[in-house]
């Protein structure tokens, strides 16, 4: 990264004010932050990965800039589509393009002429208009409007402008975050399809994607003042990007800091952050073959289980693969930093999160479901599927008619959808978080967002806000006409093609995401972890528009994907902001990437459904099963034909879950006022939209993805920051990036070269890969077993006798 001291500081103060303070038994940094205010960004987590400076000459819209961008993210855009129906498969993220696309830059800027070409461009000869300005005013003004298009012009462009800049490699990234993730609504078009045999056709497919896709972009745009010009809005996973970017693109000054730390004495040799980043890389990359591959359970570390594998309720409460983690030890960092990076969350966050973690699945959970409240104890306690009153995941297909409507005599002639313990705190978490949220944005933002809505500046600009106001920034109205022409589309989609979506309903559904955009984006710009929809968009429709699964998955598609796409834009034009990107180059490479991207994987998905034989049927030879459509055609079926009422309605198994809805609403509020009243306590660091919501992965998440999360990151964000500060600010974030990157070449390089040849026989079978097999984690065995005609139920009907149990499922 590009040392701060190589910027022109405007006050006497160096720009960092850095001073080193010695004793007998410490050295220490010591930082002046009331002088680098006006400087560098008051965040310490900033100032360690984005640097300060910027050179306004370095050109970003290059062609080459386009070649490789749009190269590698259609490419991998059109893989993630096929990998999406296949089980087990790798994707293709963005961290990977950014590796692969740095070397591909820096050959493009080797090998290609550095030759200007000028294209002249057709004008008008100067003698059509007369010498002097006429005297009529309206013909003068005729003359004055055509008169530029006399003059000769000309089209200039370099292939190769100069070095790869990082620039460049920012916008390439930026358009891998928009453009390779899998379009949520093609779920609901394969689900329709394969699943209600309601097909709709190519340009309904890509309509709706374009919809659901680029809503949210126009969306991001007209929340920039409140999300992206703001220092206190530092979106966390941008830091490991940027420290990334700025590893492979800046030189380092050596100051004696090295892998284990530094002497700070005179002519010593520090470690560059380059060299950090290859060396850990490549042990990361090396290392994930163990817990990947070779030795497995590493991955699974239950050893509390092994050594009592038939205690269930020793392995619900320490195990792995379903329990609740309590063990904390797993050595795959796929497990660790599944909810995200723990060295890149701030501390303050984890603390939240883990404490939300703790109360809500180390104490209730257990509590809950020892005592066998809503026979949760019936089940196994984590899992990621409903199930029926047999203990049998729940077959859906059971309470369909031909025509696939809800058959509610089946239904009651078969069974109540039952939760398994994690998946019902899920919901009565989200439920109190649907109206914490509000409430707590409004206390707590609301001065924010009134400024905000004035125009009024919503906080001091600090560095990097001072440097990008000298680019032109976007016009309000090009967000605006890009929310309403998508809008548009998605009426249009709804009403040409009948799909039982009134626009009423339409306007419901964006506006879920327009109510919600700012209240989740504050959570995931100070936190990292983002708010999600599902349930919401879920139970609404299935409410409003019962027994209509199609309308229910629609619904869900456009108001899931709106919020999470606006998310995802404005973090990208966070990420520029930070790297200083001109603000129009970032817009335009949105929405071109976007844009492109949809018509790309809607059309892989029409080739790969016209010929590929026995599409997500069970036994496709390619193992093209459809996972992922599985699980939203039985979330359609349930919420969409079952429906929420007879799910939390009254007198259901899950009706107290709505009294949560009004809790939430009064859980900020005490906080709000003791923290008004002493504003030095403690209180007012204390967030509760991130306590519940930073659960909220769980499932598919289990106990150790957090337990373990929190344990590395108290080393890395608490220990090592507090005992050396300058170490964590130069290697802290290098560290995250290198161990993503190692993980995700490892894991591509074992799927194709392990896992993907010969239908997935290339096993190694030993213990290491065997023992955590055995266990009642892994078998995902309950506390209780199922009584002899299934689990009681108070809506059965009284002919009991004529009803039979399906098959017993595999390991229950």
């Amino acid at each position: 990264m590009a040392s701060s001291s190589n910027s022109t500081s405007p006050s006497s103060k160096h720009p960092m004010a850095l001073t080193l303070t010695r004793s007998n038994s410490l050295s220490r940094m010591e930082f002046d932050f009331d002088a680098i205010e006006e400087e560098d960004s008051p965040f310490p987590e900033v100032r360690a990965s984005v640097s300060n400076i910027d050179d306004p000459d370095m050109p970003a819209m290059t062609i080459r800039m386009w070649f490789v961008g749009l190269l590698l993210c259609m490419t991998s855009s059109a893989l993630n589509v096929f990998f999406n129906f296949r089980s087990p498969a790798p994707t293709i993220v963005p961290l990977a393009l950014l590796l692969i696309s740095y070397p591909f830059g820096k050959f493009l800027a080797f090998s290609l002429p550095i030759t200007t070409y000028r294209i002249p461009l057709p004008y008008l000869p100067r003698a059509i208009f007369p010498l002097h300005q006429p005297s009529f005013a309206p013909f003068r003004l005729i003359v004055n409007l055509f008169l530029p298009l006399t003059y000769p012009r000309a089209l200039e462009f370099s292939l190769n402008p100069g070095p790869w800049n990082i620039k460049e490699h920012v916008l390439v990234f930026i358009m891998a975050n928009v453009a390779t993730g899998n379009p949520y609504a093609l779920n609901a078009i394969v689900v329709s399809e394969k699943f209600y045999g309601i097909t709709m056709g190519y340009w309904f497919s890509l309509v709706i994607v374009l919809a659901t896709q680029l809503t949210g972009f126009g969306l991001a745009g007209l929340c920039r003042r409140f999300l992206v010009w703001p220092a206190s809005m530092v979106w966390p996973q941008n830091l490991v990007a940027c420290t990334l970017l700025n590893t492979l693109h800046a030189e380092d000054d050596d100051d004696g800091i090295g892998m284990y730390g530094g002497t700070y004495e005179p002519g010593s040799k520090g470690m560059s952050r380059y060299k950090f980043f290859m060396i850990t890389t490549i042990g990361s990359l090396v290392f994930f073959f163990l817990p990947g591959y070779l030795f497995e359970a590493l991955s699974i570390f239950s050893f509390i289980c092994w050594a009592a594998p038939n205690n269930v309720p020793v392995n619900q409460l320490f195990g792995v693969r379903t329990g609740l983690g309590m063990s904390v030890l797993t050595f795959d960092w796929t497990q660790i930093s599944w909810i995200g990076s723990p060295l890149m969350v701030p501390w303050w966050a984890e603390v939240h999160v883990f404490f939300g973690f703790v109360l809500f699945y180390w104490i209730l959970t257990p509590i809950l479901y020892y005592t066998n409240s809503w026979d949760l104890a019936y089940f196994p306690i984590s899992a990621n599927e409903p199930f029926d009153r047999f203990g049998n995941s729940y077959d859906v297909k059971r309470i369909l008619r031909t025509n696939d409507t809800f058959d509610e005599a089946a239904y009651y002639a078969y069974s109540p959808l039952f939760l398994p313990a994690t998946y019902a705190v899920t919901y009565l978490l989200a439920f109190a978080l649907s109206t914490c949220v509000i409430v707590h944005t409004l206390l707590y933002h609301g001065r924010t967002l009134l400024n905000g809505m004035k125009k009024i500046r919503v906080e001091a600009d600090d560095i990097h806000a001072k440097l990008m106001r000298g680019y032109p920034e976007v016009p309000d109205w090009w967000y605006m006409i890009a929310f309403c022409v998508f809008f548009s589309l998605a009426i249009v989609a709804m009403e040409v093609w009948h799909t039982d979506v009134p626009v009423w309903a339409l306007l419901l559904s964006v506006m879920l995401p327009v109510v919600y955009v700012l209240p989740s984006g504050f959570i995931y710009a100070m936190t990292g972890q983002g708010i999600t929809l599902n349930i919401l968009a879920q139970i609404i429709p299935g409410t409003l528009l019962p027994g209509k699964p199609l309308a229910n998955m629609l619904f869900k598609a456009y108001s899931v994907q709106t919020l999470s796409a606006s998310t995802a834009f404005v973090q990208d034009l966070k990420l520029g902001h930070y790297v200083k990107v001109p603000p129009r180059a970032t817009f335009l490479v949105q929405m071109v990437a976007t844009i492109l991207a949809a018509f790309i994987q809607v059309g892989v998905k029409e080739w790969i459904f016209s010929n590929v034989k026995d599409i997500c049927e069970p036994t496709q030879r390619s193992q093209l099963t459809c996972p992922h459509n599985q699980v939203f055609f039985t979330a359609s079926a349930v919420w969409g034909l079952i429906g929420p009422t007879k799910q939390f309605g009254t007198g259901s198994i899950y009706h107290p879950h709505l009294y949560a809805i009004v809790i939430g609403a009064f859980l900020p509020l005490p906080f709000f006022f003791y923290q008004r009243k002493f504003p030095k306590s403690w209180v007012r660091y204390v967030s509760t939209p991130v306590i519940l919501n930073g659960v909220s992965s769980i499932p598919p998440a289990t106990g150790i993805n957090y337990s373990s999360w929190f344990a590395v990151g108290f080393v890395f964000q608490y220990l090592i920051r507090k005992k050396n500060f300058a170490w964590w600010s130069k290697f802290n974030y290098v560290l995250s990036s290198a161990l993503d990157s190692g993980t995700v070449i490892s894991v591509m390089l074992i799927f194709f070269t392990l896992q993907f040849p010969n239908g997935g026989s290339i096993q190694v079978n030993w213990w290491g890969n065997e023992v955590f097999q055995g266990t009642a984690d892994y078998t995902r065995t309950q506390f209780l077993p199922i009584p002899t005609g299934g689990v009681p139920w108070k809506g059965f009907p009284p002919a009991t006798g004529t009803i039979t149990a399906a098959p017993t499922a595999t390991g229950f």
